[in-house]
């Protein structure tokens, strides 16, 4: 990734600590490589559900809504829009943290524009990235069970900075995993990464494990029941989207991504084919004992929204890292009866944001297509 700078008297601007530095301006061309790190980001159904602005004289780069882009049915109140948007917005700071920025970040900052969920100014005084330093997040031997964001100090940006490798290799994986446990250290690591962005990161026993996959599979059948709802995930689903001159479309989630069938039972994944001729999905055994988690928040406000889709953005790179397979499962979160269900009574989880399945397999899902960089980014002013 470059860092150019825009040539001319606007190329820095005074130093926001009070150093006698100008800090240089990262130039339209840097943001737009920061961007197309940051969508890949996950989003309900590859929604995309996000827009950027760079103002190249305050160095920020605003993470912001589309409305055009919602789920109105399965999403209504935007919450699965903010996790997306807060995903892309945590994968901006990994990116510029590589890069060799200060990414510093205020969540929802004018209260008069709701569409405007962040804004990410990027400081300089970062040396670039080194990739040969031992990563900071290896050599840890605590994490944080306060539940405070994590960030401004040296050793943060370092760790945001070592997530960076995982940004294109995440993918969600709807195939089977092996029945290989994962060990503690491990799930502690992963509770770390969650509690860094303020939320946590609870393993529910297989009790309740089982009851949490019975939930899902319910909201599956009230989906099914429903016409409007079908349809919706039709708009989204499925490679009858793909139109002449036979070009797939920049978001959704095609055909060959919905995984195979489960041989028996039903799968620990959302079917998004449930509906559909099955004749032509392969079919497996899945594993007996998904091992699942649930990412929730002490409140259920925007803020936690946000805080959650950077948690869970955070949890499911590191997991990427550590070689572990992800797949999330929102479905029963849709429906608020069967949300609060899901939430653990042994944990101390308020409100749950989204269910992650873990664990180890050699079929990583295909990478879904993003809309083009220049779709998605404005840059203010004359740059």
């Amino acid at each position: 990734m470059s860092l150019k700078t825009p040539a001319g008297p606007d190329a820095h601007t005074p130093d926001p600590d009070g150093g006698q530095d100008p800090v240089p301006v990262p130039s339209p061309e840097a943001i737009a490589d920061l961007v197309a790190d940051a969508i890949t980001a996950p989003s309900l159904h590859n929604a995309q559900p996000w827009r950027f602005r760079y103002d190249p004289h305050r160095r920020v780069v605003e993470v912001r809504a589309d409305p055009d882009r919602g789920i109105a049915l399965s999403d209504p109140e935007g919450r699965a829009a903010h996790l997306g948007c807060a995903a892309a917005l945590f994968n901006l700071r990994v990116a510029a943290a590589h890069a060799g920025w200060k990414p510093v970040t205020r969540l929802l900052p004018d209260p008069g524009d709701p569409l405007l969920l962040a804004e990410v100014r990027l400081d300089g005084g970062r040396a670039l990235y080194d990739a040969t330093r031992l990563p900071y997040r290896k050599t840890t031997e605590t994490y944080r069970r306060s539940g405070e964001p994590y960030d401004g100090t040296a050793d943060a940006y370092d760790e945001l900075a070592d997530l960076y490798p995982a940004l294109r290799r995440r993918r969600t994986s709807r195939a089977p995993f092996t029945e290989e446990r994962i060990d503690e250290q491990l799930l502690d690591t992963l509770r770390r990464a969650a509690l860094i962005e303020g939320a946590r990161l609870a393993f529910p026993d297989e009790f309740h494990g089982e009851t949490v996959l019975e939930l899902g599979r319910e909201a599956e059948r009230r989906q099914l029941s429903d016409t409007a709802l079908r349809e919706e995930l039709a708009a989204w689903t499925g490679d009858h989207r793909t139109h002449p001159p036979d070009t797939p479309p920049d978001d959704g989630v095609p055909s060959d991504a919905f995984g195979p069938r489960a041989r028996a039972g039903n799968a620990p994944v959302r079917d998004l084919g449930a509906g559909d001729d099955p004749s032509g999905r392969a079919v497996a055994d899945f594993e007996r004992s998904p091992q699942l988690a649930l990412l929730g928040t002490a409140g259920d406000s925007r803020a936690d929204w946000l805080r959650a889709g950077q948690a869970l953005e955070r949890v499911l790179l590191e997991a990427t890292l550590d070689g572990l397979a992800t797949s999330l499962a929102s479905e029963a979160l849709e429906w608020d009866e069967l949300r609060w269900a899901v939430r653990d009574p042994a944990s101390a989880l308020s409100h749950v944001q989204m269910v992650i399945r873990f664990g180890y397999g050699d079929q990583p899902g295909p990478a879904l297509r993003r809309r083009p960089v220049q779709e998605v980014l404005t840059v203010t002013g004359d740059g």
